[in-house]
């Protein structure tokens, strides 16, 4: 294939330093796996439009750099990396791959396709699509890693993109990938897409620490250099084999620090950090990790509110270390850091080292996790919006480490309570809790964990969550199942009353009208006939009350029976005088001016197909032949139907409501409200709007000249971003 005529020389100088890389790297590949890959490689480019040959291949070699250097994956995922992109192509199917490469790398390349599919749509994930980027990552943990290598390299490269997406794309490293390498522990990727987030999202305050930090550079380099002379020469003398260095903390973190502390960069103290790693036998681990830290505290003095024992109990994401916080030369607060090479390589390259000392420790966190993930998204009434933050308040959290009455122990997140505590446990003992035994005491479901409680759940079979439980619990997991369980409760309390109703309507010999029972529930002042039956259920409503309402309402419709048996409608027709100026309506064979209304129970407007209703009072109501009450006016009063039809031009204005279901964001009612306006010939009579679970639901009362104009406003009010659905009452 002639590439030389696709890239440019520079281009050409850039693919060879990256591949020649890419070889000290250590990543090869046997003969026959190279040559397929290189033939569906040459096809896959002969594909691409000239101009942009060169992007894609250098981002494929930089990613794979990133996978196999800086987090460690195998032939695998690297596989993955050079192929999906082809598969995505269709220059190789997935069932080809999977003969020549494997299924662990078909599996990876159908996750990462599946992500892309996403990001092709849009350059950062919105909202709705976050439960199928979130589902795609809960598949396979490669996935993760691989995703996570090719948004450094863009945040990498992001002085490459066009500037309106780089704020955007910055701050989704920010709120989503860094806190997910944090979860996974590849804290080196985590502290760089922090650092590159910063300097995109608040490019003033980054050039600023920055520039401080580089003026204070040399003296800060001394200080580590006096603080560690005399640790490494104790720690000679002592036998150990060692490396130790000093590190100046990221830029986020000095940031994250003054934001927190309300402070100045020169009042930050602890702008570095003290590293010893050891070099021992797995076995003998924690024991040189506790006799450095007592060298260091006869050295130092402690503080021992800064203790970190991560020794005893790693972090759920594989984390090992001893943390402490000592007073160094000059009084100034130095951290210092004690672990292993092992603990050191898991730290940097996080759960992927774990494969490699597999033997040693079993991680099953994250498989923990990510099976949260799955259960949690299987929720078909999931909001995105709601999920999408508690996933992220959940990425960065700290652990609190609890133990059941038998001493199993159980992580959750700092801050977790009694109520977090047994929905951790399982969804029915949380949905039944109703306390607890804390070290032989009786707490309240709002209790909030310590590390080393022993927990015990106590359960009522007659207990059900309530909403004021969202209040208590913190995790993700927890507020999920309390919103999936209330929903369930409500649904069958819904049943339960209109089943109640419906027997008492037998017994009463009153028929069930849906649309008077829908009108009756909203003149009591009940938003929906759900939350009405709800109402039945709780015993919330007076059913004599309701009967008398109901008895009232029948016998108005029986006298219109009554009044009219006798009723010729044709001969009466002709004697109707109208009272109406309107003459857009032809009742019946050609009679105009006849004395009519429209029904507000369908709101017909100038356009709609009709019909007519002969009334008592010798009038007519104007009905669509969609309304509710069509099939049963049709049914049982066929004899009182007249045809209508609409004639001429609209000459006046009619009332019609427009429900609105949307995403509950800012700005949306405005938007709405804005489009309504602009619309000539149209007014807004009222708005209301509720909003709940990430969802606002509004009723808009307009007058409007014509069905035409109504269809236009309406195709105009979906198409505002966050609509969902736009229904007319």
């Amino acid at each position: 294939m002639a590439r030389s005529k696709r890239l440019n020389d520079n281009e050409l100088v850039e693919l060879k330093k990256l591949y020649k890389e890419l070889l000290l790297s250590g990543i090869c590949f046997e003969r026959t796996r190279r040559k397929e890959i290189q033939r569906i490689l040459n096809e896959w480019m002969e594909s691409l439009d000239e101009d942009f040959i060169a992007h894609p291949i250098m981002k494929i070699f930089r990613t794979m750099i990133i996978v196999q250097k800086e987090i460690g994956l195998g032939h695998a995922a690297l596989s993955s990396i050079l192929l999906y992109r082809a598969v995505n192509k269709g220059t190789v199917s997935e069932e080809k791959v999977k003969e020549l490469f494997g299924e662990n790398t078909a599996a990876i390349i159908v996750g990462l396709n599946k992500v892309y599919d996403l990001y092709n749509r849009n350059a950062v994930i919105e909202s709705e699509n976050f439960r199928k980027l979130l589902l795609s990552f809960a598949e396979n943990l490669q996935v993760i890693l691989i995703i996570l290598a090719e948004r450094l390299d863009t945040m990498r490269s992001l002085a490459e993109y066009p500037v309106e997406q780089q704020e955007k794309i910055a701050y989704e490293a920010s709120y989503l990938y860094a806190p997910l390498a944090h979860r996974i522990g590849l804290y080196g990727i985590k502290t760089e897409l922090e650092d590159l987030s910063l300097k995109y999202t608040a490019r003033d305050t980054y050039k600023e620490i920055a520039r401080k930090l580089n003026e204070t550079k040399r003296s800060r380099d001394q200080y580590i250099v006096e603080f560690i002379e005399p640790v490494k020469k104790r720690l000679q003398e002592a036998g150990f084999h060692f490396d130790i260095k000093g590190r100046t903390k990221s830029i986020y973190s000095i940031w994250n620090k003054i934001k927190k502390q309300n402070t100045t960069f020169e009042n930050i103290y602890d702008l570095f950090a003290i590293r010893i790693i050891i070099d021992c036998p797995i076995e003998q681990e924690k024991s040189e990790c506790w006799q450095v830290y007592s060298i260091i505290t006869d050295m130092y003095t402690p503080n021992p509110k800064r203790l970190r024992d991560w020794l005893s109990i790693p972090k759920l994401n594989g984390y090992e270390s001893l943390h402490i916080t000592v007073m160094g030369p000059k009084g100034k607060w130095v951290e210092v850091q004690i672990r292993t090479r092992r603990m050191d390589e898991i730290a940097e390259k996080g759960l992927a080292a774990h494969w490699k000392y597999k033997g040693i420790k079993e991680e099953q966190g994250m498989d923990e996790w990510l099976k949260n993930i799955r259960e949690i998204l299987e929720n078909p009434n999931l909001n995105a919006i709601d999920y999408m933050d508690n996933f992220k308040l959940d990425l960065y959290n700290e652990e609190v480490f609890v133990f059941t009455p038998k001493g199993d122990l159980q992580k959750l997140k700092k801050g977790a309570t009694l109520l977090d505590f047994a929905y951790n446990i399982h969804s029915n003992i949380g949905n039944r809790c109703v306390g607890g035994i804390v070290n032989g005491k009786h707490v309240q479901l709002k209790y909030v964990l310590k590390n080393g409680d022993q927990v015990e759940v106590l359960t009522s079979s007659t207990q059900k969550p309530k909403v004021d439980w969202l209040n208590i619990v913190t995790t993700s997991k927890s507020k999920n199942r309390i919103k999936q369980t209330l929903k369930e409760i409500e649904y069958k309390e819904a049943e339960n009353g209109k089943e109640t109703l419906l027997r008492r309507l037998k017994n009463w010999k009153i028929e069930y009208d849906e649309a008077e029972i829908a009108r009756l529930a909203k003149k009591m002042g009940f938003k929906t006939i759900s939350v009405f039956y709800q109402a039945i259920t709780n015993e919330r409503i007076n059913l004599s009350e309701l009967r008398t309402l109901l008895t009232e309402s029948e016998q108005r419709e029986n006298t219109e029976q009554r009044s009219a048996e006798n009723y010729s409608h044709q001969t009466e027709l002709e004697r109707i005088t109208s009272t109406s100026s309107s003459d857009v309506l032809v009742i019946d064979q050609n009679l105009k001016n006849i004395n009519y209304s429209l029904a507000k129970c369908c709101n017909p407007i100038y356009g709609d197909e009709v019909f007519g209703f002969v009334t008592i009072n010798g009038g007519i109501k104007i009905h669509r032949k969609n309304c509710p009450n069509a099939p049963q006016m049709i049914s049982r009063f066929g004899y009182r139907i007249v045809e209508a039809r609409w004639s001429g031009k609209s000459g006046q204005q009619y009332p019609i409501t427009l429900r609105i279901v949307g995403h509950d964001d800012i700005g949306i009612v405005t938007n709405i409200t804005s489009v309504i306006s602009k619309e000539l010939g149209i007014n807004m009579r009222s708005i209301s709007v509720d909003s709940h679970d990430g969802l606002f639901q509004g009723s808009i009362s307009i007058l409007i000249n014509d069905l035409n104009a109504l269809e236009v406003l309406i195709k105009k009010i979906r198409n505002i971003k966050g609509v969902k659905q736009v229904m007319r009452e």
